[in-house]
């Protein structure tokens, strides 16, 4: 099997380093995995691409190339250039530092790389870590996902799940805050939402005087429905959940039909 990787948290990054691990053991010995990952830091710019303005890539070693762009941008550099002439099999993304589970999906740079290759027609999941006080201080924080991850991949693969839409499905795996020993199983799971609580800004003033601001984040432990993905994570359960990019709300449309036509 032939693996194309990505991230958002960077080339660098000590999760990228869990999935190149999770991807070669999926990947098999006969297998190849690639990485087309940031050159930078692009958490929280979702599905963003480079639209207005032209990037570089840089060849980093065998398989291995950091692109000055967001997520999104390096699977397209990865399927149109880089591998353009023998295309991946899958695509993962992650394993990012942090979770995406609920609201965070939305404004994920890990689900927007997973989402760019299900736009162009291949399987993809987006694989994250939750951070917590029962894992953070641990020697390796992401060893839920190094110890569980190749195997849920697996198990989504071999589910070959039907899909009657035109939009490829793809999936957001997200690993609780617990070590490996204590995770719990797998839940297949509806993405939960974090009610009162929401992203802000902060202001803060410069030494020249000049006003700018931070990004917040809400509160990762808010209470949340207890069957979707953040709920199970916090009970020390492994979410995944289908997903697609027809944003429709389809619960909707007919009654806007019946006010509008």
């Amino acid at each position: 099997m032939r693996i194309l990787i990505t991230n958002d948290d960077g080339i660098n990054a000590s999760g990228l380093k869990v999935l190149h691990q999770i991807a070669t053991e999926i990947a098999g010995p006969d297998g190849e995995v690639w990485t087309v990952a940031p050159a930078f830091e692009q958490s929280g710019v979702a599905h963003c691409i480079s639209y207005t303005h032209p990037f570089m890539v840089s060849e980093m070693g065998r398989r291995r190339y950091a692109a000055e762009g967001s997520p999104a941008d390096c699977v397209m550099v990865g399927l149109h250039d880089v591998m353009k002439d023998n295309r991946p099999d899958l695509v993962l993304s992650g394993v990012n530092r942090g979770n995406n589970s609920a609201e965070n999906a939305l404004y994920s740079g890990t689900l927007g790389g997973a989402l760019e290759a299900a736009l162009q027609g291949l399987p993809a999941m987006a694989l994250s870590q939750y951070y917590g006080p029962e894992n953070r201080d641990l020697d390796d924080p992401f060893e839920a996902a190094r110890q569980h991850g190749a195997d849920v991949v697996r198990r989504v693969l071999k589910a070959r799940l039907a899909n009657p839409s035109a939009y490829q499905l793809f999936y957001n795996i997200n690993f609780p805050p617990v070590s490996a020993k204590s995770v719990k199983g797998t839940r297949a799971t509806p993405q939960g939402l974090r009610e009162n609580t929401a992203f802000s800004v902060e202001p803060q003033l410069s030494p020249s005087g000049r006003r700018f601001f931070w990004i917040r984040g809400g509160d990762q432990r808010a209470p949340v429905a207890a069957n979707s993905d953040a709920g199970v994570n916090l009970d020390g359960y492994i979410s995944v959940t289908p997903m697609r990019a027809d944003l429709t709300a389809p619960d909707a449309l007919e009654a806007l039909r019946g006010v509008l036509e």
